[in-house]
């Protein structure tokens, strides 16, 4: 399965499993949203809850650009019909799942520095990697180790051609700069979460964010919100000039 081309965007549920109509709705916005990748992170719903929530993503993505990866359960991904596996970091080597489950099934896998990145694109098993926590976020403890953007530069060069991922505290006035590293997009939680927009107040969006009047469903409002994210990340990384923030 080819993964397209820069940007790469990938969504990261929260794992709060709050609920499976939540859940569903949440994905179900994710997905008419248009996102490329959805990761799948619920360790603590239980096997047939997770089963049938994978299940129902596939069915709803059908037809659609977007992929649905499951986090670090190959038996859950394989069984439902997901499209991959995201392999944490101190999951089993990639080479072994590919052994299992052959293109073009997906594998993913979270990397930590450029020397863990180099290690894990030199497999030749995994199609793209996840690389971070590049900024701090409150899906992380306060005292969590930050890579900033110079940590995402050399893994994004490390794993060449393997696609990096930047996440960790990713918000939309922090997009160019992560694309000026050379990876080849972002994953995010908090910028994709529901019911909240996630976006900076300090972030002028008046001419791109304007979603339609005339939807008027919490399920529409939220994939139309959800789609406007996605096209902004699309029009900031084609158009990145120069580092409109540093590496903070």
């Amino acid at each position: 399965m080819t993964l397209p081309p820069p940007p790469l965007i990938c969504a990261v549920t929260a794992g709060a499993s709050s609920g499976s109509a939540l859940l569903r709705h949440h994905l179900d916005a994710l997905i008419a949203a248009g996102v490329d990748l959805i990761q799948i992170r619920e360790p603590h719903l239980p096997d047939a809850e997770l089963f049938e929530l994978v299940r129902a993503a596939m069915t709803r993505a059908r037809g659609t650009s977007t992929r649905i990866v499951v986090n670090d359960r190959l038996d859950v991904a394989r069984a439902a019909g997901a499209d991959g596996v995201h392999l944490k970091a101190s999951s089993v080597p990639a080479d072994r799942v590919r052994a299992l489950a052959p293109r073009p099934f997906l594998i993913g896998r979270s990397v930590h520095d450029a020397a863990e990145a180099a290690r894990a694109a030199g497999e030749g098993s995994v199609d793209y990697l996840i690389f971070g926590t590049l900024f701090q976020t409150t899906s992380k403890p306060e005292d969590h180790p930050l890579t900033g953007l110079s940590g995402l530069r050399a893994a994004a060069a490390a794993a060449s051609p393997v696609p990096v991922l930047g996440i960790g505290g990713v918000t939309l006035d922090r997009i160019r700069d992560v694309a000026l590293t050379g990876a080849s997009g972002i994953a995010a939680i908090g910028l994709f979460a529901l019911p909240s927009p996630a976006i900076d107040s300090s972030t002028d969006l008046s001419a791109d964010m304007s979603v339609d009047s005339s939807i008027e469903s919490p399920a529409e409002v939220a994939a139309a919100r959800l789609r406007d994210i996605v096209r902004h990340i699309r029009a900031i990384w084609t158009t990145r000039t120069t580092p409109a923030t540093g590496d903070r």
